[in-house]
């Protein structure tokens, strides 16, 4: 009887050794983080999906307890309506943690809300929502940001001149505020004057025939203020630009941008660190829901100048964080004296 009882025993610690090994599979959470960036159209929200897609897979590793998932969601183009549509249909499915980029913050609130009051936390990065339930945000500073657009391009006209704003979706909150902080810094020069403040959809082709298109009505243009890097995605802009006559800065610095710096068409690139923006906010995720870690509400990237100067460097960092159109020449780039 008493060898019975010992056999059981044993049979009843091996099970519980089997229930404490992390390797059982039937032991592993799978965490599932739905994605809604603002739109596929834009590079820069594939570059966050990568971010996210690797830290999902370094937290798998690290933790394994849990398996990250990321599922992608994201509208074709810009549709804060689709984007709130994505965002319920995401919890209907059984989302763990949404991450959203808002289109439009007051349309955005509402889905962000309902998720919430269904037990689902949200994220927000890149474009915030700040009236809404999410508990956290990872972002630029955006009034800080277009100030240092304007800083930056001041400089580069000699603190004098007429300069457009290129602002991709007005409806943005984000984008809002970078205009704020361009004229808020304008403000300051008495020599520069804004001629305007131009709205576009985001995409490449649109945003580049935009600044002709207010290059041709204001031929005495002497600046670009780009608070997004849109109309340098493509090498639409290449030949039709004279450095000589206008100076830009741009927003973000993906591979598609780079030859307009070797070029010198645009002198500066403010780059945006955005495989971060899915990377830290995936971490952070996890810190909250299965580490039950505290999160700061708001947590802001830093931005990094990229010019002919340090071009290679960039070029090596981007194609570390996954980028495969890296142009190999930048890669070993080094800039003429």
């Amino acid at each position: 009887m008493f060898c019975r009882l010992l056999g059981c025993a044993g049979l009843l610690l091996l099970a519980g050794c089997q229930y404490m090994d992390d390797t059982n599979p039937e032991d592993v959470r799978t965490i599932t983080i739905t994605m809604v960036a603002k739109s596929e159209a834009n590079p820069v929200f594939l570059s966050a999906r990568l971010g996210a897609e690797a830290a999902a897979k370094d937290l798998s590793e690290k933790y394994s307890k849990i398996d990250v998932a990321i599922d992608w969601r994201t509208p074709a183009t810009e549709d804060a309506s689709g984007q709130a549509g994505l965002i319920l249909a995401a919890v209907d499915a059984g989302a763990d943690a949404i991450l959203v980029s808002c289109s439009n913050d007051e349309i955005l609130e509402l889905a962000i809300n309902q998720a919430v009051d269904r037990g689902v936390p949200v994220m927000t990065f890149d474009s915030d929502a700040p009236d809404s339930r999410r508990f956290a945000f990872y972002g630029a500073n955006d009034i800080e940001l277009g100030e240092d657009v304007m800083e930056q391009l001041a400089e580069l006209m000699g603190n004098k001149g007429k300069v457009a704003i290129l602002a991709g979706n007005a409806a943005a909150l984000n984008l809002q505020m970078r205009v704020l902080g361009v004229k808020n810094a304008a403000s300051s020069y008495p020599g520069i004057e804004i001629v305007g403040v131009f709205n576009h959809p985001e995409t490449a082709k649109q945003a580049a025939a935009e600044v002709l298109r207010v290059n041709a009505a204001h031929p005495d243009i002497s600046g670009w203020a780009m608070i997004g890097g849109w109309a340098l995605f493509s090498e639409e802009l290449i030949d039709k630009i004279d450095p000589q006559k206008m100076k830009i800065v741009a927003v973000d610095a993906l591979p598609a941008q780079l030859p307009y710096v070797e070029k010198g068409i645009v002198p500066v690139l403010l780059g945006q660190p955005t495989f971060r923006w899915g990377k830290i906010s995936v971490e952070n995720i996890i810190d909250k829901l299965y580490l039950e870690k505290e999160v700061d509400v708001i947590n802001h990237l830093k931005l990094i100048p990229v010019s002919q100067a340090n071009l290679g460097g960039w070029a090596r960092q981007i194609k570390a964080w996954g980028y495969e159109d890296v142009p190999e020449k930048y890669l070993t780039y080094v800039a003429e004296d």
